[in-house]
Protein backbone atom coordinates (compact mmCIF):
# COMPACT_ATOMS: atom_id res chain seq x y z
CA UNK A 1 0.00 0.00 0.00
CA UNK A 2 3.14 2.17 0.59
CA UNK A 3 4.62 1.85 -2.52
CA UNK A 4 1.33 2.34 -4.23
CA UNK A 5 0.80 5.44 -2.75
CA UNK A 6 4.84 6.75 -3.28
CA UNK A 7 4.00 5.96 -7.12
CA UNK A 8 1.52 7.74 -7.54
CA UNK A 9 2.47 10.11 -5.58
CA UNK A 10 5.58 10.42 -8.14
CA UNK A 11 3.39 10.95 -11.03
CA UNK A 12 1.50 12.89 -9.65
CA UNK A 13 4.99 14.99 -8.80
CA UNK A 14 5.46 13.97 -12.69
CA UNK A 15 2.45 15.56 -13.89
CA UNK A 16 2.86 18.82 -12.41
CA UNK A 17 6.16 19.01 -14.03
CA UNK A 18 4.75 18.09 -17.52
CA UNK A 19 2.11 21.24 -17.32
CA UNK A 20 3.77 24.34 -15.25
CA UNK A 21 5.53 24.79 -18.97
CA UNK A 22 2.20 24.51 -20.51
CA UNK A 23 0.58 26.82 -18.42
CA UNK A 24 3.42 29.29 -18.47
CA UNK A 25 2.78 29.21 -22.13
CA UNK A 26 -0.67 30.39 -22.16
CA UNK A 27 0.14 32.67 -19.10
CA UNK A 28 -1.10 35.20 -18.73
CA UNK A 29 -4.81 34.76 -19.78
CA UNK A 30 -5.98 37.53 -17.51
CA UNK A 31 -5.45 40.59 -16.23
CA UNK A 32 -2.08 40.64 -13.69
CA UNK A 33 -2.98 42.01 -10.44
CA UNK A 34 -0.21 44.65 -8.76
CA UNK A 35 -0.68 44.74 -5.09
CA UNK A 36 0.70 48.62 -4.34
CA UNK A 37 0.85 48.77 -0.32
CA UNK A 38 0.67 52.42 -0.74
CA UNK A 39 -1.53 55.12 -1.07
CA UNK A 40 -2.04 56.38 -4.69
CA UNK A 41 -0.02 58.92 -6.17
CA UNK A 42 2.76 58.45 -4.36
CA UNK A 43 6.47 57.89 -6.48
CA UNK A 44 5.43 53.87 -6.51
CA UNK A 45 2.02 54.66 -7.91
CA UNK A 46 3.70 57.56 -11.00
CA UNK A 47 6.91 54.60 -11.69
CA UNK A 48 4.27 51.80 -12.26
CA UNK A 49 1.87 53.82 -14.32
CA UNK A 50 4.94 54.91 -16.53
CA UNK A 51 5.88 51.67 -17.12
CA UNK A 52 2.12 49.53 -16.84
CA UNK A 53 0.73 50.32 -20.67
CA UNK A 54 4.14 48.97 -22.40
CA UNK A 55 4.63 46.13 -20.48
CA UNK A 56 0.66 44.75 -20.58
CA UNK A 57 1.66 45.75 -24.63
CA UNK A 58 4.21 42.83 -24.65
CA UNK A 59 2.39 40.41 -22.57
CA UNK A 60 -0.87 40.76 -24.40
CA UNK A 61 -2.66 41.28 -20.87
CA UNK A 62 -3.50 44.53 -18.58
CA UNK A 63 -1.24 45.14 -15.34
CA UNK A 64 -3.92 46.54 -12.79
CA UNK A 65 -2.78 48.38 -9.34
CA UNK A 66 -4.50 47.29 -6.34
CA UNK A 67 -3.70 49.73 -3.56
CA UNK A 68 -3.30 47.81 -0.01
CA UNK A 69 -2.25 50.74 2.43
CA UNK A 70 -1.19 50.49 5.90
CA UNK A 71 1.05 49.39 8.56
CA UNK A 72 4.26 50.49 7.04
CA UNK A 73 3.71 48.18 3.91
CA UNK A 74 2.73 45.78 5.82
CA UNK A 75 -0.98 44.41 4.80
CA UNK A 76 -0.19 44.67 0.95
CA UNK A 77 3.15 42.62 1.51
CA UNK A 78 1.37 39.98 3.62
CA UNK A 79 -1.61 40.46 1.01
CA UNK A 80 0.81 38.97 -1.80
CA UNK A 81 2.89 36.57 0.86
CA UNK A 82 -0.39 34.42 0.98
CA UNK A 83 -1.81 35.23 -2.71
CA UNK A 84 -1.50 31.63 -5.17
CA UNK A 85 1.85 31.49 -6.90
CA UNK A 86 0.23 31.22 -10.57
CA UNK A 87 1.26 34.98 -11.58
CA UNK A 88 -1.66 36.64 -11.15
CA UNK A 89 -1.35 38.33 -7.92
CA UNK A 90 2.37 40.56 -7.57
CA UNK A 91 3.58 43.76 -5.91
CA UNK A 92 5.71 46.91 -6.28
CA UNK A 93 7.46 47.49 -2.39
CA UNK A 94 9.25 50.30 -1.43
CA UNK A 95 12.45 50.70 1.19
CA UNK A 96 10.01 49.84 4.31
CA UNK A 97 10.07 46.39 2.66
CA UNK A 98 13.53 46.22 3.79
CA UNK A 99 13.10 47.74 6.86
CA UNK A 100 10.92 46.07 8.60
CA UNK A 101 12.05 43.49 9.38
CA UNK A 102 14.33 45.70 11.30
CA UNK A 103 11.46 47.66 13.08
CA UNK A 104 8.37 45.10 13.52
CA UNK A 105 8.94 41.92 15.90
CA UNK A 106 6.28 39.49 14.76
CA UNK A 107 5.82 40.33 10.97
CA UNK A 108 3.02 38.00 9.15
CA UNK A 109 5.56 36.62 6.68
CA UNK A 110 9.08 35.82 6.31
CA UNK A 111 10.33 38.81 4.05
CA UNK A 112 13.28 36.46 2.27
CA UNK A 113 11.27 33.23 2.30
CA UNK A 114 7.52 34.11 1.76
CA UNK A 115 8.67 36.29 -2.09
CA UNK A 116 9.38 35.28 -5.35
CA UNK A 117 11.79 38.45 -6.51
CA UNK A 118 11.48 39.55 -10.06
CA UNK A 119 13.50 42.82 -10.26
CA UNK A 120 14.42 45.98 -8.80
CA UNK A 121 12.41 48.55 -11.12
CA UNK A 122 14.17 51.76 -10.60
CA UNK A 123 16.46 53.69 -7.28
CA UNK A 124 15.23 56.42 -6.38
CA UNK A 125 18.34 57.86 -4.81
CA UNK A 126 17.97 59.97 -1.24
CA UNK A 127 19.78 63.10 -0.93
CA UNK A 128 21.22 65.20 2.09
CA UNK A 129 20.19 69.02 1.52
CA UNK A 130 20.26 71.39 4.23
CA UNK A 131 19.34 74.66 4.89
CA UNK A 132 20.82 77.49 3.08
CA UNK A 133 22.14 79.50 6.51
CA UNK A 134 23.68 76.46 7.52
CA UNK A 135 27.02 77.00 6.99
CA UNK A 136 28.43 73.96 5.19
CA UNK A 137 28.60 73.06 1.53
CA UNK A 138 29.91 69.64 1.40
CA UNK A 139 29.56 66.72 3.50
CA UNK A 140 32.79 67.19 4.65
CA UNK A 141 31.87 70.19 6.18
CA UNK A 142 29.22 69.03 7.66
CA UNK A 143 30.53 66.29 9.60
CA UNK A 144 33.17 68.88 10.90
CA UNK A 145 30.25 70.81 12.42
CA UNK A 146 28.48 68.11 13.58
CA UNK A 147 31.37 67.35 15.70
CA UNK A 148 31.80 70.83 16.82
CA UNK A 149 28.28 70.98 17.97
CA UNK A 150 27.03 67.62 19.11
CA UNK A 151 23.07 67.35 18.99
CA UNK A 152 22.68 71.14 17.99
CA UNK A 153 22.14 69.69 14.35
CA UNK A 154 18.41 68.49 13.71
CA UNK A 155 17.11 66.54 10.83
CA UNK A 156 13.40 66.05 9.83
CA UNK A 157 12.07 62.85 8.50
CA UNK A 158 8.68 61.20 7.44
CA UNK A 159 8.21 59.55 10.77
CA UNK A 160 9.87 56.76 13.05
CA UNK A 161 11.63 54.03 10.96
CA UNK A 162 11.52 55.76 7.62
CA UNK A 163 13.80 56.54 4.49
CA UNK A 164 14.98 59.78 6.27
CA UNK A 165 14.92 58.75 10.15
CA UNK A 166 17.34 55.54 9.52
CA UNK A 167 19.68 57.07 6.78
CA UNK A 168 20.48 60.04 9.79
CA UNK A 169 21.13 57.05 12.06
CA UNK A 170 23.46 55.44 9.89
CA UNK A 171 25.00 58.69 9.22
CA UNK A 172 25.54 59.10 13.11
CA UNK A 173 26.59 55.89 12.67
CA UNK A 174 29.46 56.27 10.22
CA UNK A 175 30.67 59.75 10.91
CA UNK A 176 30.56 59.46 14.90
CA UNK A 177 28.48 62.44 14.84
CA UNK A 178 24.92 63.15 16.90
CA UNK A 179 22.81 64.53 14.70
CA UNK A 180 19.15 64.46 16.62
CA UNK A 181 16.05 63.46 14.42
CA UNK A 182 12.82 65.36 14.52
CA UNK A 183 10.15 62.90 13.08
CA UNK A 184 6.95 64.69 11.29
CA UNK A 185 3.44 62.95 9.88
CA UNK A 186 4.76 62.59 6.86
CA UNK A 187 7.32 63.61 3.97
CA UNK A 188 5.91 67.20 2.84
CA UNK A 189 5.63 68.82 6.19
CA UNK A 190 9.08 67.25 7.11
CA UNK A 191 10.47 69.06 3.79
CA UNK A 192 8.29 72.37 4.18
CA UNK A 193 10.10 72.72 7.66
CA UNK A 194 13.12 71.92 6.17
CA UNK A 195 13.01 74.66 4.16
CA UNK A 196 11.87 76.84 6.64
CA UNK A 197 14.81 76.51 8.80
CA UNK A 198 13.23 75.06 11.70
CA UNK A 199 15.39 71.84 11.25
CA UNK A 200 18.59 72.34 9.56
CA UNK A 201 18.63 69.72 7.43
CA UNK A 202 16.97 66.51 5.98
CA UNK A 203 17.46 63.38 4.22
CA UNK A 204 14.76 62.64 0.99
CA UNK A 205 14.31 61.44 -2.41
CA UNK A 206 15.67 63.90 -4.91
CA UNK A 207 12.13 63.86 -6.97
CA UNK A 208 10.82 65.11 -3.50
CA UNK A 209 13.33 68.06 -3.22
CA UNK A 210 15.03 68.80 -6.33
CA UNK A 211 12.11 71.65 -7.27
CA UNK A 212 13.17 73.41 -3.66
CA UNK A 213 17.32 72.60 -4.74
CA UNK A 214 16.82 74.56 -8.06
CA UNK A 215 14.80 77.26 -6.45
CA UNK A 216 17.69 77.98 -4.02
CA UNK A 217 15.51 76.98 -0.78
CA UNK A 218 17.29 74.02 0.13
CA UNK A 219 21.12 72.86 -0.71
CA UNK A 220 21.70 69.67 -2.31
CA UNK A 221 25.10 68.50 -0.49
CA UNK A 222 25.27 65.34 -1.50
CA UNK A 223 22.99 62.22 -3.21
CA UNK A 224 23.28 58.95 -1.67
CA UNK A 225 23.18 55.87 -4.82
CA UNK A 226 25.89 53.82 -5.35
CA UNK A 227 26.45 56.00 -8.47
CA UNK A 228 25.80 59.72 -9.66
CA UNK A 229 22.06 60.02 -10.65
CA UNK A 230 21.39 61.85 -14.06
CA UNK A 231 19.71 64.05 -12.22
CA UNK A 232 21.82 65.89 -10.32
CA UNK A 233 25.27 65.06 -12.28
CA UNK A 234 27.16 67.57 -10.52
CA UNK A 235 26.40 66.45 -6.87
CA UNK A 236 28.76 63.68 -5.03
CA UNK A 237 27.60 61.18 -3.71
CA UNK A 238 28.55 60.17 -0.16
CA UNK A 239 30.85 57.94 -0.87
CA UNK A 240 32.83 60.15 -2.72
CA UNK A 241 32.36 63.10 -0.01
CA UNK A 242 34.27 60.27 2.20
CA UNK A 243 31.45 58.25 3.69
CA UNK A 244 32.31 54.73 2.45
CA UNK A 245 29.46 52.03 2.09
CA UNK A 246 26.69 55.36 2.46
CA UNK A 247 24.12 54.16 0.01
CA UNK A 248 20.31 54.95 0.92
CA UNK A 249 17.52 54.90 -2.08
CA UNK A 250 13.84 54.14 -2.29
CA UNK A 251 14.29 51.99 -4.85
CA UNK A 252 10.50 49.87 -5.99
CA UNK A 253 11.04 46.57 -6.20
CA UNK A 254 8.63 44.14 -8.35
CA UNK A 255 7.84 41.11 -6.40
CA UNK A 256 5.43 37.84 -6.37
CA UNK A 257 4.55 35.02 -3.83
CA UNK A 258 7.02 32.63 -3.30
CA UNK A 259 6.63 29.80 -5.26
CA UNK A 260 6.16 30.90 -8.50
CA UNK A 261 7.43 28.68 -11.79
CA UNK A 262 10.04 29.84 -13.41
CA UNK A 263 8.95 30.11 -16.74
CA UNK A 264 6.60 32.92 -15.47
CA UNK A 265 9.25 34.36 -13.14
CA UNK A 266 11.53 34.49 -16.46
CA UNK A 267 8.55 35.73 -18.19
CA UNK A 268 7.84 38.92 -16.43
CA UNK A 269 11.56 39.52 -15.67
CA UNK A 270 11.83 40.04 -19.67
CA UNK A 271 9.36 41.96 -20.05
CA UNK A 272 10.60 44.01 -17.04
CA UNK A 273 13.71 44.34 -18.46
CA UNK A 274 12.39 44.63 -22.29
CA UNK A 275 10.38 47.49 -21.08
CA UNK A 276 13.37 49.35 -19.10
CA UNK A 277 15.29 49.61 -21.79
CA UNK A 278 12.54 51.18 -23.84
CA UNK A 279 14.86 54.62 -24.70
CA UNK A 280 11.48 56.66 -24.60
CA UNK A 281 10.68 54.90 -20.61
CA UNK A 282 14.36 55.83 -19.96
CA UNK A 283 13.92 59.26 -20.61
CA UNK A 284 10.43 59.78 -18.61
CA UNK A 285 11.53 57.94 -15.64
CA UNK A 286 15.02 59.78 -15.43
CA UNK A 287 13.82 62.88 -16.05
CA UNK A 288 11.28 62.32 -12.75
CA UNK A 289 14.48 61.32 -10.68
CA UNK A 290 13.84 57.32 -11.00
CA UNK A 291 17.00 55.91 -12.07
CA UNK A 292 15.89 52.40 -14.25
CA UNK A 293 17.46 49.18 -13.18
CA UNK A 294 15.77 46.10 -14.22
CA UNK A 295 18.33 43.48 -12.63
CA UNK A 296 18.02 39.86 -13.11
CA UNK A 297 16.19 37.57 -9.92
CA UNK A 298 18.82 36.46 -8.57
CA UNK A 299 20.41 39.90 -8.36
CA UNK A 300 17.57 41.21 -7.25
CA UNK A 301 17.39 38.33 -4.27
CA UNK A 302 20.67 39.01 -3.34
CA UNK A 303 19.71 43.17 -3.43
CA UNK A 304 16.97 42.55 -0.93
CA UNK A 305 19.19 40.60 1.17
CA UNK A 306 21.82 42.63 1.66
CA UNK A 307 19.34 45.93 1.91
CA UNK A 308 17.42 43.75 5.08
CA UNK A 309 20.81 42.92 6.76
CA UNK A 310 22.13 46.56 6.34
CA UNK A 311 19.19 48.07 7.93
CA UNK A 312 19.25 45.74 10.69
CA UNK A 313 22.76 46.60 11.30
CA UNK A 314 21.51 50.70 11.27
CA UNK A 315 18.90 49.65 13.70
CA UNK A 316 20.98 48.01 15.98
CA UNK A 317 23.69 50.47 15.96
CA UNK A 318 20.87 53.17 16.64
CA UNK A 319 19.41 51.46 19.62
CA UNK A 320 16.02 51.03 17.65
CA UNK A 321 14.47 47.62 18.98
CA UNK A 322 11.87 45.97 16.69
CA UNK A 323 7.95 46.39 18.15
Amino acid sequence: MLNVCVVAGSGFVALLALATPAAAQTYPSKPIRVINPAAPGGNSDIVFRVIAPKMGELVGQQFVLDYRAGAGGVIGADMTAKSPPDGYTTAIVAASFFFNPALIKNLPYDTVRDFTPLGLVVDIPAAVVVHPSLPVKNVKELIALARARPGQIFFSSAGPGTVAHLAGELLNSQANIKLVHVPYKGVAPATVDAIAGHVQMTIASIPVVISNVRAGRLRMIAQCGETRSPTVPDVPTMQEAGVPGFVVSSGFSWIGPAGLPRPIVDKLNGTLVKVLNDPAIRKDLLERGADPIGNSPEQHAAFIKAEIEKWQRVAKQAGISPE
